[in-house]
C-alpha cells in the first residue's frame, strides 16, 4: 500500500512530461503558462511536504496519508475533465497538496514496519517501486497522448487512487506521535509564500532573459517570506514544521545539500529531454515515453542492492560515485542532436545517469531517516522530499529559456542546461565526499 500511494506522484510527473508539448500546443500556452503546468504540482509539494510529514506524526500517518490519496485523485479528476488551462493549473496544485500529504507518511509507515538492514531494502525497494512506476508511466502517458488526447493522462490516475485509498482504509494500522505538539501552519504558509515568490522571479527572468520589475518584486517578497518562515521555526522550536535542531550537525546538512543539487540537476533533465525528443528529435510522444524507460528500470533493479549494500558499509561512498556517475551521465547526454541516433547517444547518457541514481537514492533516504529519532520519521521524511522537490522546483523556474526555443536552437539551450546541471551532479559528489566523513549509517 505505501508503495502504490507513494507511487501516485512520481506516475504523475513522468506522465506530465511526455504530455507537456501536447499540453502546450493544445492549450496554446506560452513558456511561462507551460513552466506553470509543471510548477504549479511542484511548488505545494516542495513546500508543504514538511507540514504533511509532521501532520502524520500528530494526527496518525495512515489517515494523513488516506486524505493526500483522496486529493490527489480529485484533483487528477479536475485536470482530466476540465481540459482547460486555469483548470489544468488549479489541479496540479491539488496533486501537489495530496503527494505533500502522501509521500512523507507513506515512507514513514514502511520506516516504521522495519529496522537495521532490512529497512535499508525495504526503503531501496519502495524506490525500486517508484521507479518501476516511473519507467512505465512515460510509455503508457505517450500512448495515451498519441492514441487519445492529454486529459487521457489524468484519467489514468483516477483509478489507481482509488485503490490505493481503499488498500490504506483496510489493510494498514494507524500510527502516530505520542504527543500533543502543535501544528506549524504559519510556518507552512510563510514557506510556501517564499517558495512562490523565489519560483515566480526565476521564472519571469528565466523567461524574459532580465530581472525587471515584477522578477525584482517577487525575489524580494520570496526572500522576505522566507526570512519571516526562519523566524517562525526559530521560535517553535521542536513544534516547528521543519525544526532548525535537524541542522544541527554537518552530516544532515550535507545530506540536504546533496539532495538539493542532486534532484535539481535530475529534475531538469527530465523535464527537457522528452520535451526536446518530441518538439525537435522527431520522436511521437509514445517514442519519447519509450526512450526514457532505461533510466527508471536501473533504479528498479538496482536500488533494492544499494540499499542492502550501504546498510552494511555505510553511505559515503555510494552517495560520492553515484552523484559522480550522474554527472558523467549529463556531459553524455552532449552527444544528443538532431542527426545522433537514440543508441549511442540517449540510451548510453541514460544508462549512466540510471546507474549513479540507483547507487545513491537508497542510502540518501535511509541516512536521512538514521539521522533523526524514529518519533520524527514524518518531519525527517518530509523534511527530505522537500528539499529533493524543491530542487526541481528551482531547475522548472530556470527552464523558460529553453521551454521558448524550437528547432536547431533547441539543442543550443539544451546543451547550455546540461552543463549546469552537470556541476550541480559534481557539486553533490563533493558534498557527499566531504560532508559525510562523520556519518555512521548502519541502517
Amino acid at each position: 500500500m505505501s508503495v502504490l500511494a507513494s507511487s501516485l506522484p512520481f506516475i504523475d510527473e513522468s506522465i506530465v512530461n511526455v504530455a507537456l508539448p501536447a499540453i502546450r500546443a493544445d492549450l496554446n500556452a506560452n513558456a511561462v503558462e507551460t513552466q506553470w503546468a509543471v510548477n504549479a504540482f511542484t511548488l505545494p509539494l516542495a513546500a508543504l511536504l514538511m507540514l504533511g510529514g509532521a501532520l502524520g506524526d500528530k494526527f496518525g500517518r495512515r489517515h494523513m496519508l488516506m486524505i493526500g490519496v483522496a486529493i490527489f485523485g480529485a484533483a487528477s479528476l479536475l485536470c482530466a475533465a476540465v481540459p482547460t488551462l486555469e483548470a489544468l493549473i488549479a489541479g496540479r496544485a491539488g496533486q501537489g497538496l495530496g503527494g505533500a500529504l502522501l509521500l512523507p507518511n507513506s515512507l514513514a509507515l514502511l520506516n516504521g514496519a522495519f529496522s537495521g538492514e532490512a529497512r535499508g531494502k525495504a526503503i531501496g525497494s519502495w524506490a525500486a517501486a517508484g521507479a518501476v512506476s516511473g519507467a512505465i508511466a512515460p510509455l503508457a502517458g505517450g500512448w495515451l497522448v498519441d492514441t487519445f488526447a492529454w486529459p487521457a493522462v489524468f484519467w489514468l490516475l483516477v483509478p489507481i487512487s482509488v485503490v490505493a485509498f481503499v488498500l490504506a482504509a483496510t489493510k494498514v494500522d494507524e500510527v502516530r506521535r505520542p504527543d500533543d505538539a502543535a501544528t506549524d501552519y504559519s510556518g507552512a504558509a510563510t514557506a510556501t509564500l517564499g517558495l512562490a515568490g523565489i519560483t515566480l522571479a526565476l521564472t519571469f527572468w528565466s523567461a524574459r532573459g532580465v530581472f525587471d520589475t515584477p522578477a525584482l518584486a517577487s525575489l524580494a517578497a520570496g526572500i522576505a517570506f522566507l526570512a519571516v518562515f526562519l523566524a517562525i521555526e526559530r521560535r517553535k522550536g521542536d513544534n516547528a514544521m521543519m525544526p532548525l535542531a535537524l541542522f544541527g550537525g554537518t552530516c544532515v546538512v550535507s545530506l540536504n545539500v546533496l539532495t538539493f543539487l542532486l534532484y535539481a540537476a535530475l529534475g531538469g533533465l527530465l523535464l527537457i529531454l522528452p520535451y526536446l525528443l518530441i518538439q525537435s528529435g522527431g520522436y511521437s510522444a509514445t517514442q519519447a515515453g519509450l526512450a526514457i524507460m532505461p533510466f527508471p528500470i536501473i533504479i528498479g533493479f538496482g536500488s533494492p542492492l544499494a540499499g542492502g549494500f550501504a546498510a552494511k558499509t555505510g553511505v559515503r561512498i555510494p552517495l560520492t560515485i553515484g552523484p559522480a556517475l550522474v554527472a558523467c551521465g549529463m556531459l553524455l547526454s552532449l552527444r544528443i542532436g538532431p542527426e545522433s541516433g537514440y543508441w549511442t547517444s540517449v540510451f548510453p547518457a541514460l544508462v549512466v545517469i540510471g546507474i549513479g541514481m540507483a547507487i545513491a537514492v537508497a542510502p540518501l533516504t535511509s541516512a536521512v531517516m538514521a539521522a533523526v529519532e524514529d518519533s520524527y520519521a514524518g518531519t525527517a521524511s518530509g523534511l527530505n522530499n522537500a528539499v529533493s522537490r524543491t530542487g526541481g522546483l528551482i531547475a522548472v523556474a530556470l527552464m523558460g529559456g529553453v521551454l521558448s526555443l524550437s528547432g536547431t536552437a533547441l539543442f543550443g539551450g539544451f546543451y547550455e542546461a546540461i552543463y549546469a546541471m552537470a556541476a550541480a551532479a559534481f557539486a553533490a559528489a563533493l558534498t557527499g565526499w566531504f560532508g559525510l566523513r562523520q556519518l555512521d549509517a548502519k541502517t
